[in-house]
């Protein structure tokens, strides 16, 4: 019995009556598809598992062959996708029971090993299901703490409109303060919040989060079960701070059969989901293996590798690509987002250290010229480099958009270099002059010079739906960039202040500290910012999951991927600059084969 069930029984005496009928009710219309099955993917089709198995030994003893490669006509190389033959279909969720504890658990469970996308159409009806269900206040969903919890966390990020004001009934009093999931659950449900005013979520998260850890210094919290690791991971940090793909693979390899009972699953069909997610995760793997293995190349072929001042950092902005944009059909986002993250570090570190003033301005003229940049000669071999690298891979990068558009959307390219190199240029100018600007007009230019722009607005253009110029120049568009970027900007400046610091350069922490007067530390300063930081991140998933928008919601994701991106790096420090936090996370993603225990891998069918 979860939290509040038992005494919500005792205080509704048709509570027990009324979830009788609801198990013998049928889901209705918007949940008919439950019974649809559907087509999963296996790496091998038409093989006995005996042959399975041989071929598997033969390949891992076997020197990985060359990645193979596709070129489209605007002469970009991408991995070729591995194709995926189809297989017998698995039904996931339980069409016995209206029960919608287990199905929301069902959903989570697909959602948390990364499978969930195959899924779409049973989860939709699932979701419509519920929602009905919670604007009918349903008892089964709000008396009972964990199925609430879930339901609103779920819902809302799926987008429907759920309002924290029916939490309100959540207090520390209504909740066993034994029950861990509950719990888990509430502590979940107080990350997604939209807005500053909803305390309702901050209560809900203060109280569960202190119990929790409770829990776990306990001397009879063994940290041994996967509920307690689990525990132990959220408190660690919230969900927008991690990468998707790491939290899959996590939960693969930790898949708890026996705690998945409870959804009332045969063990078989316990197995054919796992079996999904391996499957799903290790496909996935060989094609980032190619992907990057492109990106590498690029590298050397582009001759960034020769610039002795750069940071090389492609293999963390591909890790960021491959961690949130999963399916296949992306490679083309995955590749621009890599190879424009390469490019504005380096150009970053030639703005910072790497470049003379006039090694700058040559360069920043020759991006303005752009078609005509031939009239103007290169200052240095760095700056040849450095612009021949943007001036090649913006135009191939735009050419294959423009197709996949259907309209020229290069100049939107180039006008975005643009853009980033002007405000790059003011803080020279700010810096050779000894200004020191405002903080609102520090951040007023640093939402551009943190260069998100090149990464994440031409990627829009290869998620999938239309991006009209209407779409570009509607004032949605430029609120979600803006929101995006500030959040990354704040959380990079309150982590590298100390070493900008040094270098001379100013940001938002030193710039609060100097207009206070000397009134206000940098303790304080940094104090300070976690507000308009976590503002930002609010206000930014709020437009992101609302319905009625010009954006698509596929589009509007992108910026969110980014945020969780910048909290993934700079959530407890400055990782991105480390040449080591992130490797481990690098290899997880990319390179390491799953890590499964013993007692997961017999029945396991893989053929």
């Amino acid at each position: 019995m979860r939290g509040a069930a038992h005494a919500a029984e005792q205080i509704s005496p048709a509570y027990r009556r009324r979830r009788a009928k609801n198990r013998q009710l049928e889901v209705g219309e918007n949940a008919a598809s439950l019974q649809n099955q559907l087509v999963v993917y296996t790496l091998i089709n038409g093989m006995d598992q005996k042959k399975a198995r041989e071929t598997r030994r033969k390949q891992q003893l076997q020197e990985p062959e060359p990645a193979p490669s596709s070129h489209d006509t605007a002469g970009v190389a991408t991995a070729a996708p591995l194709p995926l033959p189809a297989s017998p279909p698995i039904q996931c969720f339980p069409t016995s029971s209206t029960n919608i504890h287990h199905q929301l658990s069902m959903l989570d469970v697909l959602e948390k090993i990364g499978i969930s996308r195959h899924f779409a159409g049973e989860i939709k009806s699932v979701l419509d299901f519920t929602y009905s269900r919670w604007l009918q206040r349903d008892e089964e969903i709000m008396l009972e703490t964990e199925t609430c919890a879930m339901a609103f966390r779920i819902l809302r990020m799926n987008g429907y409109d759920v309002s924290s004001d029916s939490l309100s009934h959540l207090t520390e009093a209504s909740v066993h303060l034994n029950d861990t999931r509950s719990l888990l659950e509430l502590y979940k449900v107080s990350q997604v919040s939209t807005s500053k005013d909803e305390l309702i979520l901050d209560s809900i998260g203060s109280w569960s989060g202190r119990l929790l850890k409770e829990q776990l210094r306990s001397s009879k919290a063994q940290r041994t079960t996967t509920l307690l690791r689990e525990v132990e991971h959220a408190l660690d940090g919230p969900f927008y701070t991690t990468l998707d793909r790491l939290e899959h693979k996590m939960n693969i390899e930790q898949f708890d059969f026996m705690e998945h009972q409870m959804l009332y699953l045969p063990w078989q069909r316990n197995q054919d989901l796992l079996a999904l997610g391996v499957m799903d995760f290790s496909t996935s793997q060989i094609v980032c293996q190619q992907e990057l293995q492109h990106l590498e190349s690029w590298v050397k072929d582009s001759r960034l590798n020769q610039l002795p001042f750069a940071r090389q950092k492609l293999a963390y902005f591909y890790l960021s690509a491959a961690g949130t944009m999963l399916p296949g059909e992306l490679s083309d986002a995955r590749i621009l987002w890599a190879k424009n993250g390469a490019l504005t570090t380096v150009v970053d570190d030639f703005f910072d250290v790497g470049g003379s003033k006039k090694e700058l301005e040559n360069l920043t003229t020759l991006v303005e010229m752009w078609d005509k940049h031939k009239e103007i000669q290169y200052y240095s071999k760095h700056v040849e480099i450095v612009f021949s690298a943007i001036y090649n891979s913006v135009n191939q990068l735009g050419a294959k958009a423009s197709a996949v558009q259907g309209r020229n959307v290069t100049k939107h390219f180039v006008d975005i270099w643009q853009d980033l190199m002007r405000n790059m240029m003011t803080e020279v100018e700010w810096r050779e002059t000894g200004y020191i600007p405002t903080p609102e007009e520090y951040m007023e230019n640093a939402v551009v010079t943190f260069a998100l722009g090149p990464i994440v607005l031409p990627a829009l253009y290869f998620i999938g739906p239309k991006i009209t110029e209407y779409t570009v120049r509607d004032t949605e568009y430029n609120k979600l960039f803006r929101l995006m970027s500030t959040c990354g900007r704040l959380l990079n400046d309150v982590q590298t202040y100390e070493r900008e610091y040094i270098d001379g350069k100013i940001n938002s922490v030193s710039l609060l500290v100097h207009h206070s007067g000397g009134s206000m530390t940098i303790l304080e300063a940094r104090e300070e910012l976690q507000e308009p930081i976590d503002t930002c991140r609010r206000d930014l998933l709020r437009l992101v999951l609302k319905e009625d928008s010009v954006m698509p919601r596929l589009c509007k994701e992108l910026f969110w991927k980014m945020c969780k991106t910048c909290y993934f790096f700079y959530y407890k420090g400055d990782a991105f600059s480390s040449p080591e936090e992130k490797v481990g996370a690098v290899d997880a993603v990319i390179h390491e084969p799953l890590q499964l225990p013993m007692n997961l891998l017999p029945g396991l069918d893989l053929s």
